[in-house]
């Protein structure tokens, strides 16, 4: 079970982005994902007359290590700590660390 899942909103917690949140877009691999705004490079590209595309510079979201984020807890107002609750029925359910209470996803 996967602590960060798409849709989540994190904080990242190191690099030149520190500080910044963002709403995760997808995930790459198992410790791979791409956040909205975050860890945004200078792309150059070519024109390809063939695709219709215009050469230039532009801007492209790079992956980033799931280590280095931490999911946002909006009622503390900070970065949390996923941890995973079984319930009595079987199901697995991610919680806040700090506050034990479900994550809604």
């Amino acid at each position: 079970m996967n602590k960060i899942r798409t849709g989540d909103q994190v904080i990242v917690l190191t690099g030149r982005d520190k500080g910044k949140r963002g709403v995760v877009s997808q995930r790459v691999d198992d410790a791979h994902l791409v956040v909205e705004g975050v860890n945004v490079v200078k792309k150059h590209v070519k024109p390809n007359p063939m695709k219709g595309t215009t050469g230039g510079v532009v801007d492209k979201t790079m992956p980033i290590h799931q280590s280095n984020v931490a999911i946002f807890n909006a009622a503390s107002g900070k970065a949390d700590r996923v941890g995973i609750k079984l319930l009595a029925d079987g199901k697995k359910v991610r919680v806040y660390k700090s506050t034990g209470e479900e994550i809604k996803a």
